[in-house]
């Protein structure tokens, strides 16, 4: 008989002999990284062309995708008008009457802000600690009490990323143990605030991956690890103005940025097929800020259309929620949500709007009935 043998256990680019000695092919990457940069460019040009307070507008509706995204990836869903706030709040950006404040919203912006309006002030293991308390101010994830402001210490076991139902669980990936997160932190700091030896958006995507794979806090691994990709990005570009949002493409590639990073992280050292997918999520992110161009010069055509109409406050609210990107048709039931009224008092509202033509009533009667900003 045979005895069985032990299962191989798995090789991760941390417990290779090399770690961390990056290698990638630059000839390969030369024509992505030529695509990203023209792309740069071409959206730098267009909103230089812009006024301040457009600017201002199309950096708001940034970074409010990018903290409601970053959350999304980890399934934590935010509330959109609290967010806009506290960003409007930080910047100084008027929209009007603002959310009340919530600590739980305010710590992701709190960290996204840090991260891309000071880009060029040090990453130190005290600002990361600063943004870890940030995400959970609460001391919990969840119901479960976590280690906060501190390099996680696995007290409960070594940290994983795992998938399935209890019993049945797939190991995606074992981070490195606590006890050698000092130095490997201080490696990673050391080299991540050097200036970078090649191409800046290069650097930006190593160091999602290096501290991703460190894995170094209890939770919110990811949200930081992104929020240390955009501050690269905002070093690469020099400038704390943001006029895309990385998180929200890679929300919607969802599933290929997880693939990938297990597919790297079981891998070698030479991680050209990441930076090579990076570089590719990057420039479909500034291609399609383009949409966010036009919907901000969209915004600023129609109150200059409609300037010398009288409009009270909470119409005032609901059309710029509208004019933001508002998901399906505009009905009398979401305008009393958004204007927080009485279903009578958004009629009114309607009403006055459809008799000085700024709203135009949709084909259907009765309760769903629609109605389309004239522009």
């Amino acid at each position: 008989m045979f005895a069985d043998k032990p299962p191989r256990r798995r090789t991760y680019l941390w417990q290779r002999p090399d770690w961390p000695q990056w290698r990638f092919d630059a000839a390969a990457l030369a024509a992505p990284l030529a695509q990203v940069h023209r792309a740069q460019g071409h959206l730098a040009g267009r909103m230089a062309e812009l006024g301040l307070a457009q600017r201002e507008q199309a950096t708001l509706q940034a970074l409010t995708q990018e903290v409601i995204t970053t959350s999304a990836i980890e399934g934590e869903a935010l509330n959109l008008d609290a967010v806009r706030s506290s960003i409007a709040r930080r910047l100084g950006v008027d929209i009007g009457a603002l959310a009340p404040a919530d600590r739980n919203v305010d710590g992701v912006v709190d960290m996204v802000l840090d991260a891309t309006q000071h880009h060029a002030q040090p990453l130190t293991a005290e600002r990361l600690f600063g943004w870890h308390a940030a995400l959970f101010p609460t001391g919990y994830s969840g119901r479960t009490r976590i280690q906060v402001g501190a390099w996680r210490n696995d007290a409960a076991g070594p940290m994983q990323v795992v998938s399935g139902a209890v019993g049945r669980e797939t190991v995606h990936f074992e981070a490195p143990p606590a006890t050698a997160l000092p130095a490997e932190t201080t490696a990673f700091l050391r080299w991540f605030n050097a200036a970078p030896a090649g191409d800046a958006l290069v650097h930006a995507g190593l160091a999602h991956l290096w501290l991703v794979t460190l894995h170094p806090f209890d939770d919110g691994n990811g949200r930081i690890s992104r929020a240390v990709g955009d501050m690269a990005l905002a070093r690469a570009e020099g400038t704390a103005q943001r006029f895309y949002s990385l998180s929200a493409q890679i929300q919607r590639e969802r599933k290929q940025y997880y693939d990938q990073l297990e597919t790297t992280q079981r891998g070698t050292l030479d991680v050209t097929p990441w930076l090579d997918w990076f570089l590719a999520c990057l420039l479909r992110t500034v291609q399609g800020a383009d949409g966010l161009l036009v919907g901000v010069l969209d915004k600023a055509q129609f109150w200059q259309r409609w300037a010398g109409t009288p409009m009270n406050a909470r119409q005032t609210i609901v059309l710029n929620r509208v004019l933001d990107g508002m998901e399906s048709k505009l009905t009398n039931a979401k305008w009393a949500a958004m204007g927080k009224c009485s279903a009578d008092t958004a009629l009114r509202d309607i009403n006055d709007l459809l008799e000085r033509g700024v709203l135009a009533r949709l084909k259907g009667g009765g309760r769903s009935t629609g109605y389309s900003l004239v522009k």
